[in-house]
Order: C-alpha cells, then structure tokens, then sequence
C-alpha cells in the first residue's frame, strides 16, 4: 500500500501474522479483498474513504503479506478479522467485500450482526461456489495436481486471470500485475487458493445471505465475467432493502473506477438507513462462539 501512502502494521492472530493497513478517522470501515489479491486492491479507494472514515485493509490469511496457514479455514478468515477489529478496538463497522471479501463478509453481517454497520458488496462470492459457476481459469486451477499448478508459470496465469477480471484491459500495467504475482509466488500461496477452489464449505450460501439485516449496498461491475450481474440481484432479492448499483467495469470496480466506488462507497455511508431504496438493478452509474455459526 505505499502508492496509497499507507505502512503496513501487523497483529498474530490465530498464530498467524496479519497485514493490515489503517488510516483516517471518523466511523469504521473494513476492506476485504478477493481471492488470490491483497489490500493493493483497495489503494485507490482507501484514501478517498480515510477522509471521513476510519479505514482498515486486511489481507485475509494465506494472500498478501498475510502468513499461509497449512490449511485456510473459512471460519479462520472470519476470525481473523472480527479479532482484528477487537484488536484496534472497532466494535463496530462497515464493510467492504469484493469477491471472496464478499462473502466473507456477508458470513460476519449474518452471524455476528452487532459488529456490522453497513455492509457493501462489491461483486461478491457467493452463489457460484459450485466448479461449474466457476470461470476456466479457476476450473483448471482446481483440476490440475498440486505439483502441476504449483509449477505453473505464475505471471502467465495471472495475466490470463486478470485479462478476464478487467474490463479495460489497459489497466494491466507491469505494476499491477507484479503485485499480484509476487503474493502468489510465496511457498504455499498457490495451495491456499487450490484448497479454496476445491473446498466443499460454502459458508452456508446460499441461506445465509437472508440472514443479513445490515443496510446493504450491492455495487457491481456491469462487464463482470467472473461473477455477472445476475448474482448482484440475487444479493438485492435475499437482503431486505438491498439496491444494486452497475458501474461500467469488470469484476473489480474498485480497481478499473476507483473514484467512482469510492463515491458509491461514501454517500451510501453517510446516509442515514430509513433513505434507503429497495433494490433496483437499473440504477446505474456510468464472539469467536458466535462466527462458529449456530
């Protein structure tokens, strides 16, 4: 996060080493990045956010600079990050999921409600946990050998991967692919995702998204082709008084028009709850006891 001006602090948790990033002050938010990324995926929004928020970034265990455990544990990923708010004292706050930080966080607003605000979800996992929901890349990822896809060159993959996640594909800058290799060239990196992609705990999707009670806003990328539109209204149909906005980008609207999500992000924050609309897929826009589950 140095282009956002932001050091990096840790916290163990679990026995694990967490990354995270904090800056600004005001109400909490809590950013939550997808799978195979980090928190280099919010650095265009975390400034915009920090000027009226508290704002935090974790990498979820097993990405980023985060430690690998031997094996991820969804039920871990959650408790690293209610822990983490515990740690810095955040009893309650907002969050910000994208893909996999989606449904991470949609598991948090259903079973630990006291701790969640607001909840944004930005193209978030969910409802195509099942391989054939899945796009190729991660289908081929999945049904390789463990030694194969560990020896797979790991810049040509993430080129290809990220080729499909970006709607313009201009932004695919030497940059930012090098920032996503590097994650995933760590000895265990490539297993973490594997055993993601090959686990059968869907976090209890999809019932648990109509335990959400959170104001919810459901930003998505209107070219999304890793997880389309079709999910943002089944988010919308699931959560009451949810409302779906499109934005003009691919899977990771924060990344192709951070400025834009930003502002979704904020105004949808600084509205109090009773504003809020039922869903609507045409408005467009160019404790650990309690996260054990019931």
């Amino acid at each position: 996060m140095s282009a956002a001006g932001v050091p990096p602090h840790f916290e163990t948790i679990d026995g694990l080493r967490i990354r995270y990033v904090r800056k600004g002050h005001g109400p909490p938010v809590v950013l939550l990045h997808g799978l195979a990324s980090s928190i280099y995926s919010w650095k265009d929004v975390l400034p915009a956010l920090a000027t009226g928020h508290d704002v935090v970034a974790v990498d979820l265990p097993g990405f980023g600079d985060s430690a690998i455990p031997e094996r991820f544990d969804s039920e871990q990923a959650m408790r690293a990050v209610v822990t983490l708010m515990d740690r810095l004292r955040i009893a309650r706050a907002s969050l910000v999921g994208n893909s996999l930080g989606g449904a991470v966080a949609v598991v948090i607003a259903a079973r630990a409600p006291e701790r969640v605000d607001r909840l944004v979800l930005v193209d978030a996992a969910g409802y195509n946990f099942r391989p054939a929901d899945r796009p190729w890349i991660l289908r081929l990822v999945a049904a390789l050998p463990a030694g194969v896809a560990d020896a797979m060159p790991r810049r040509l993959m993430v080129t290809l991967a990220l080729r499909q996640v970006f709607h313009d594909r201009r932004l695919l800058t030497a940059e930012r692919v090098a920032e996503y290799v590097a994650p995933l060239r760590r000895p265990g990196a490539v297993r973490v995702v594997r055993q993601i992609l090959l686990s059968e705990d869907a976090l209890g999707f999809p019932e648990i998204v109509r335990g959400v009670r959170a104001p919810t806003l459901v930003v998505w990328g209107r070219y999304d082709a890793w997880i389309t539109p079709r999910d943002a209204e089944r988010f919308a149909s699931d959560i009451p008084g949810a409302r779906v906005v499109l934005v003009e980008a691919g899977h990771m609207p924060q990344e192709e028009r951070p400025a834009e999500t930003a502002g979704l992000i904020e105004e949808f924050l600084a509205g109090p709850p009773e504003t809020r609309t039922a869903s609507c897929l045409d408005c467009v826009v160019g404790h650990e006891a309690v996260l054990a589950g019931p």
